[in-house]
């Protein structure tokens, strides 16, 4: 079982800045890649950016040069610092972890957090 938990959404102005925190517990001996989504009102859910355990990132087009992935493997944590935000940029975030190795040599795939709110208006 992996469980994530974000943190770190908010309300901010446009311009502002953001960081988001998403933290897999459960017995886990590693997870390969670890991911941010973000689903506005109405539109499909969207990757937003994704690093794998080796450090290798992507990102969408649209936060290119603004957001950006970080992770810490002993931690099981994965971070998102947001910047030059846009109202646009509006939507509920979630967390997802990709392949995570469990006790028994087990894998656990495709995990999702709660979500957290994130609203850019002035």
């Amino acid at each position: 079982q992996v469980h994530l938990v974000e943190s770190g959404g908010g309300l901010v102005q446009p311009g502002g800045s953001l960081r988001l925190s998403c933290a897999a517990s459960g017995s886990i001996f590693s997870i390969n890649t670890m991911g941010w989504y973000r689903q506005a009102p109405g539109k499909e859910r969207e990757l937003v950016a994704t690093i794998t355990s080796g450090g290798s990132t992507n990102y969408a087009d649209s936060v290119k040069d603004r957001f950006t992935i970080s992770r810490d493997n002993a931690k099981n944590t994965v971070y998102l610092q947001m910047n030059s935000l846009k109202p646009e940029d509006t939507a509920v975030y979630y967390c997802n972890a990709d392949r995570a190795v469990v006790p028994g040599g087990l894998r656990v795939y495709g995990s999702w957090g709660q979500g957290t709110q994130v609203t850019v208006s002035s």
